[in-house]
């Protein structure tokens, strides 16, 4: 959640790191601070509140100019969201500046250590104990990174620590366990970061810790080493996108440049994985198929937006593979001893790679000796790192702290596993699978459509903005829809929205219809288990107690018609695939409604982009 900053070289170090901050601000925060290394001293500056709180603090107290420096926007965990509890924090005699993500769970005793030996700690935080830590080391010895590998062995939980001393002009270094930062390689300068957005102004060069590792950059040097010392291998890889990607792109939010580049981000995911002899060929697949041939069982885990495109996923891998599927919340999953083995396939799904309920899922399942494949948006990322396979979905960055492009792209990749299982397991023929395929490769042009028939949901929007209930019905692969059309609202609007399953109305949720309630359905295709006309009798059920009704069905579908308040006509599609073009007007839907309403709709309150804490 958290964003972290670290630069040294010849530039401003405030404007790379301020910059830096500014393209980390879709993690979610709630106060921000930087600190910088002038003339052996640590000048700093921090403030609750926006970024544009700490550009007015530094335009009334400038701070001078420095080439080193650190900057961190925080996600309140130890401590009320307030200055004094802002980042960076300083040891008592002001030598050390230290940013953190994450949680160190055991500070408390740690905290009573230092106040015990008369250090007087000024913030309610779990992070300032590290600056004093650092100090109480730093009297031992002048090794920065070797004071900081102390520290970090004494440490428990998830963080990642960026650190400056005032005594150290040319340095920064940075420690990561559980918690994400990578290293940005440039000339004559580097840099630190929560993800490659804190740099990509600079430098598309980047490095991805691992687990247990400090990293020392200087403008000229990166070295890095294990928690005690020894020399750490590191992977290097180039990022494919530039800052330009990062930018709204002359929409009023990120969330209306990413909802429009959904077509695209479909595409993406699916292109060269569809040889020109008709098989499927996945990235980074390190499962051999002997291996996927033993999986006779598959649970997927994820939390939110993505667990709904999981709840897709699981029609689509029984009905094409005849594996049983679960799909279970992250949060949840190791908790309740679930029964996994060699022959178990879990599959994770998470945009960031770094969700920290995803990644403590994964972990469980790989000491329980279950096979582990993820999806996932983000190169380099830890889940990824620590699964035996993964699918990259293709999306780009997504700035937006609702997911959209992320959901789609998430699904499809989840299509390209399960028809890769049915693949190897003989399950689908190959010209069965060209032809899903093909249908598949359809899709951006009906999202497309979709993007374009949009203003009929933004009028929708706009007439129903005084509305404080809205619900979301479907059935099938619509049920995930209306799951995810209901969180984005409740994401953005503020307001009670709920998603059901549209056969479950008559036992219980029928009782909320009452005059005027919004209720929009997704309606199945027709053809498949009468799924249609029992859907279109629910849409009767509730018309009839006084629902205004939002209705959403292929073209053609001329049954609904009488029964519907407002008709969004969807392309026709396969059953399954349905969800790509259905939670589109949803997602515009839910973002007029947020701004007619005057909400931020890029960062809704309280919500952070990657949730990297339990």
């Amino acid at each position: 959640m958290c964003g972290i900053v670290g630069y040294v070289g010849q530039r401003s170090a405030l404007d790379v790191v301020m910059g830096g901050l500014r393209r980390l601000e879709y993690r979610g925060y709630d106060s921000g601070g930087v600190a910088l290394v002038h003339e052996g001293t640590i000048v700093s500056a921090k403030k609750a509140g926006k970024l544009v709180n700490l550009d007015a603090e530094l335009e009334a107290r400038p701070l001078p100019v420095a080439h080193t420096g650190i900057g961190h926007t925080r996600w309140a965990t130890h401590g009320a969201p307030n200055d004094r509890n802002a980042h960076p924090h300083l040891d008592q005699t002001g030598r050390i500046a230290v940013v953190h993500n994450g949680i160190i769970e055991n500070f408390a005793t740690l905290r009573a250590a230092l106040e015990a030996s008369g250090h007087e700690l000024l913030s309610e935080t779990d992070t300032e104990i590290v600056a004093h830590l650092l100090h109480d080391e730093l009297e031992h010895t002048d090794d920065l990174p070797e004071a900081v590998r102390a520290v970090c062995r004494k440490l428990e939980g998830a963080f990642t620590l960026v650190i400056c001393d005032a005594a150290k002009p040319d340095v920064v270094v940075g420690a990561r366990r559980n918690s994400p930062l990578v290293v940005g390689r440039g000339d004559g300068e580097n840099f630190l970061g929560s993800d490659v957005a804190a740099f990509i102004e600079f430098t598309r060069d980047a490095i991805e810790l691992g687990q247990d590792q400090v990293v020392t950059i200087t403008p000229d040097d990166i070295v890095v080493t294990d928690f005690d010392g020894n020399p750490a291998e590191t992977k290097e890889y180039h990022v494919d996108w530039d800052v330009s990607a990062a930018e709204k792109g002359g929409y009023d939010w990120f969330m209306l440049k990413e909802i429009a580049e959904q077509p695209q981000a479909v595409a993406d995911t699916l292109l060269g994985r569809h040889s020109a002899d008709g098989r499927l060929q996945l990235d980074e697949m390190r499962l051999s198929d002997s291996e996927l041939r033993d999986v006779d069982r598959i649970i997927i885990v994820a939390c939110g937006t993505a667990a709904y495109a999981g709840l897709v996923a699981k029609y689509a891998i029984e009905h094409w593979t005849r594996i049983p599927c679960e799909v279970e919340l992250a949060s949840e999953f190791r908790y309740r001893d679930p029964i996994i083995d060699r022959s178990t396939l879990v599959v994770s799904i998470s945009q960031s790679g770094e969700t920290m309920d995803t990644l403590m899922a994964v972990r469980y399942a790989r000491q329980q000796k279950a096979r582990v494949l993820s999806i996932c948006n983000t190169n380099g990322s830890t889940i990824p790192r620590e699964s035996d396979a993964v699918i990259y979905t293709h999306a780009g960055p997504e700035i937006a702290v609702a997911s959209t492009k992320g959901f789609l792209a998430q699904i499809v990749a989840c299509y390209l596993l399960a028809l890769y299982l049915a693949q190897v397991k003989g399950t689908k023929y190959g010209d069965e699978i060209s032809d899903i395929i093909a249908d598949i490769q359809q899709i951006p042009a009906a999202v497309q459509r979709m993007l374009d028939d949009g203003d009929q949901m933004r009028k929708l929007a706009a007439d129903l903005a005084g509305s404080r209930s809205i619900l979301f019905l479907g059935r099938h692969a619509g049920y995930p829809v209306a799951l995810e059309g209901a969180l984005k609202l409740k994401e953005l609007a503020y307001i009670h929205a709920e998603g059901f399953a549209a056969g479950e109305l008559k036992h219980g949720p029928i009782a909320l219809i009452e005059e005027g309630l919004p209720v929009f359905v997704v309606v199945p295709p027709k053809g498949r288990d009468q799924l249609q006309e029992k859907t279109v009798s629910s849409i009767q059920e509730i018309r009839a107690r006084g629902a205004r009704t939002i209705v959403l069905a292929e073209d053609g579908d001329e049954d609904v018609v009488p029964y519907a308040d407002h008709l969004v006509r969807l392309p026709k599609v396969p059953t399954l695939l349905q969800p790509l073009v259905a939670v589109v007007p949803l997602q515009i839907f839910a973002s007029e409604f947020a701004s007619v309403l005057g909400h931020d709709v890029d960062q809704p309150r309280n919500l952070a982009k990657s949730v990297t804490v339990e």
